[in-house]
């Protein structure tokens, strides 16, 4: 008979605000902190808020200026460098427990296990197993983690994002059975995992509010709804999910692709946009050249500033070649950029995508290239990443980087478009 499989869901709460908070030797379960660039306006994004924050209201990725202003807190800046170390820190932690393979880092903060053939192991339960996985990340970097423990990996999620927050030991614990008698009424939807509002409010229209009634719901007009995507929301209704973290690990996507996007710091008229792009392809190709890949299509999307309430825009061009040439890729790049922007709305969020990304031994030539001063190119862009490697980003720099809108420079000193700390 083959054995029930045990997941385990581990968060790591109110991650960068921890990490903060213990930096500074404080507590943060009590401490009223936030991290946000405060260089940035008011209207910028909290990356994250303190436990305690969030007991007084204040909601995760909230804006500064909806911070109430009789809330006393520290405001600290984004060290993405330093989040990434403690993240690498409490993922070893994760691995004097469980291997690799039956590991999963879904984000920076939270990481799914397969711990079914640990539990006889270790002569453990899941709950002893995932408070022993929790004591040692408090004791090692004084960062409170949270965690679902669940029959299959859907509900380790649910047991995390909504059981465990009413658990005193925070932990949750669920299967089909306690998922249906418990969650099965639960509002709202969005509480559920990959329900978002667009969803939810379709499903309302239908007068469909909890997964109760999507359990009972018919079926034909679930798949009018959402086409092949009702068949998850209907297995998650029931608390089913098939998918395991092997199926994961052995998951080879048809195509693959790399991208780049950034909002702007102020609003962007075309010509001063145009080099921003330009810059973004030309990092990008460097990423091709470091990873050894190349593509042969380019997409790109533009978003206006809100004032203006223009559509975005967005446009795809393949290229005659499968190539990492940053003369080449920018060259098609402004083409794009050219042919799909408004020239007269002001540009505020960029995206940049190289789709269809192959390894550089699958490399096609049209009749205008020339194989030799591509060949000249490609030595000189991996001498860049040498120098760059060793030196830092911005070592070495071209002349547009050096214009007053370009904003290359400032994205090296940055991880995920924030500060890195270093």
């Amino acid at each position: 008979m083959q054995q029930d499989k045990v997941y385990i869901c581990i968060d790591l709460k109110s991650f960068y605000a921890s990490v903060e908070c213990v930096e500074r030797g404080l507590d943060p379960l009590t401490t009223n902190l936030v991290v946000a660039d405060p260089e940035r306006t008011e209207k910028t994004i909290c990356l994250a808020v303190s436990p305690s924050m969030k007991e007084l209201g204040v909601s995760n990725r909230c804006r500064v200026f909806q911070i109430p202003a009789n809330i006393e807190y520290i405001k600290a800046v984004p060290r993405m460098q330093l989040y990434i170390d403690y993240s690498a820190e409490i993922y070893g932690i994760y691995l004097k427990y469980i291997s690799k393979e039956d590991i999963h880092v879904y984000s920076i903060d939270e990481a799914f296990m397969d711990v079914t053939d640990y539990l006889s192991m270790y002569q453990m339960s899941a709950k002893e197993l995932s408070t022993a996985i929790m004591q040692d990340i408090y004791q090692e970097t004084g960062i409170t983690a949270t965690c679902g423990i669940g029959t299959n990996l859907y509900l380790a999620k649910i047991a995390l994002d909504i059981t465990a927050k009413h658990a005193e030991d925070h932990i949750g614990i669920l299967d089909e059975a306690a998922y249906q008698k418990t969650l099965w009424d639960h509002k709202p939807l969005t509480d559920f995992w990959r329900i978002g509002k667009g969803t939810a409010e379709r499903l309302r229209h239908s007068g469909i509010s909890t997964m109760r009634e999507i359990s009972l719901a018919d079926e034909a007009l679930l798949y009018k709804l959402f086409g092949i995507d009702a068949e998850l929301l209907i297995d998650h209704a029931w608390g089913r999910e098939t998918t395991t973290i092997a199926d994961i690990k052995a998951y080879k996507p048809k195509s693959n692709s790399i991208s780049s996007g950034q909002v702007l710091g102020c609003d962007y008229h075309f010509e001063d946009a145009k080099l921003v792009v330009k810059e973004m392809a030309d990092l990008l190709s460097l990423e091709l050249v470091d990873k050894g890949l190349v593509t042969d299509s380019i997409t790109l999307y533009i978003g206006y500033a809100n004032r203006y309430e223009a559509k975005s825009s967005h446009g795809t061009i393949t290229m005659t070649v499968t190539t990492s040439s940053a003369k080449q890729i920018i060259s098609y790049t402004q083409k794009l950029f050219e042919k799909i922007a408004d020239r007269h709305t002001p540009i505020h969020r960029i995206n940049l995508a190289f789709n269809n990304v192959v390894d550089e031994k699958y490399q096609q030539y049209d009749l205008f290239t020339d194989p030799a001063e591509l060949e000249r190119e490609h030595k000189m862009q991996k001498t860049m990443l040498d120098i760059k490697e060793k030196f830092g980003k911005n070592a070495i720099l071209k002349g547009m980087n050096l214009e007053e809108k370009a904003t290359a420079m400032e994205r090296n000193k940055q991880i995920g478009g924030h500060k890195s700390g270093i």
